[in-house]
């Protein structure tokens, strides 16, 4: 009918479409953006022609027509020009290609937490930048919750808080992740477990401690010690020689994250003992990095390409004027077993059937 350019030489533009077409610019433009009063057939008519001229919408003259930015944005809790956590980089990019198909840019930031953060999605809305925002690693009491709450701006939260208003949030269950493994190591054997953790003010941080107290408490062991900083290889290897020096040292370790576990095996191995011999660890999030530790670790599997897919789908909705209220999804985490826990040296207990919750994976176990 028509090529992609019209006879100026130019890109084709929505007015070439309507001429074309012998509709008005309206219509066409209506019926390109879904609108309910634009007839099936003459819908259906507009987009065949739009794609086969490969008629592509002006985003800026798009962006005014309709007051949308096509954008998304996330700031991450860090300081600027730190990306190198591993796990922010695997949650945005399982989002990034999912937002992508939708035709939707992913605009990444970052800013301390406290004022600065909230400046920064201040100047998001107020500027118009985007038109929904993704909370990453959620507080127990979250200022940017709050706000955007505030301002009735479309958010999802890739975890919880601790509030009565309603939000949208995708989550993990962290603390029946920690409960099953807890009793993973109770069945081996370990009477001592102990927990690396990051600091209580995480949400995720608050329920991993909190699942692991509760198998503690179920099986009827003593109180663990638990030590907890920001999520580093470097507090991983301070917190766990603290614990190793004291006179009752631990014989299992819960690590709140992949990264805190990496630390733990390093500073047990510099204490001359067998890391998945005479200190077990469990780590969390299953990272890359996990699969190549000396031993490979045990650690608990998050389903972030779901988590990501999910996140992406609801703030479409929410963006599209849906209810917030109505989103609340909780996802299972999976262990995946590698070389880095069993029993105990001092021990011969065998491992017993232990509850599934959220199932296991069994990645080198025989390694050991």
């Amino acid at each position: 009918m028509f090529g992609t350019k019209n006879d100026r030489g130019t890109p084709l533009r929505l007015s070439d479409l309507a001429k074309a077409l012998n509709l008005s610019v309206t219509t066409v433009s209506r019926a390109l953006a879904g609108y309910p009063d634009v007839a099936p057939a003459t819908r259906a008519r507009v987009e065949k022609a739009a794609r086969r001229s490969g008629y592509k919408p002006n985003p800026v003259a798009r962006s005014l027509r309709t007051g949308r930015t096509g954008a998304v944005g996330v700031v991450l809790p860090t300081d600027p020009g730190r990306f190198d956590d591993p796990f922010f980089l695997q949650f945005l990019a399982a989002m990034g290609r999912k937002f992508a198909a939708a035709e939707i840019d992913l605009l990444v930031t970052a800013a301390r937490p406290g004022e600065e953060e909230i400046k920064v999605y201040r100047r998001l809305i107020d500027h118009r930048r985007v038109d929904g925002i993704v909370v990453a690693r959620t507080r127990r009491h979250d200022p940017r919750i709050e706000f955007l709450q505030s301002r009735g701006f479309p958010f999802v939260a890739h975890g919880r808080v601790e509030t009565r208003k309603p939000y949208a949030y995708v989550d993990v269950d962290g603390a029946a992740a920690f409960e099953a493994a807890t009793r993973r190591l109770a069945a081996f054997g370990h009477r001592n477990i102990a927990l690396v953790n990051a600091p209580d003010s995480y949400m995720f941080a608050h329920f991993r401690a909190e699942g692991w107290r509760r198998g503690l408490e179920r099986l009827g062991l003593p109180p663990g010690r638990m030590r907890a900083a920001e999520p580093t290889e470097e507090n991983g290897h301070r917190l766990t020689r603290e614990l190793l020096g004291a006179p009752d040292r631990p014989t299992a370790i819960l690590c709140a994250t992949d990264r805190l576990a990496v630390g733990a095996l390093h500073a047990i191995a510099a204490a001359k003992l067998r890391p998945g011999r005479d200190v077990s660890v469990i780590g969390y999030d299953d990272l890359p990095m996990a699969s190549y530790t000396d031993p490979p670790l045990t650690t608990i599997r998050q389903p972030l390409a779901e988590a990501g897919d999910r996140t992406v789908a609801i703030l479409i909705e929410l963006m599209a004027g849906a209810d917030p209220a109505a989103y609340a999804e909780l996802l299972e985490a999976r262990l995946v077993a590698r070389a880095s826990d069993g029993p105990p040296a001092s021990s011969v207990v065998a491992p017993t059937q232990i509850p599934k919750t959220g199932g296991t994976d069994n990645e080198a176990a025989e390694s050991r």
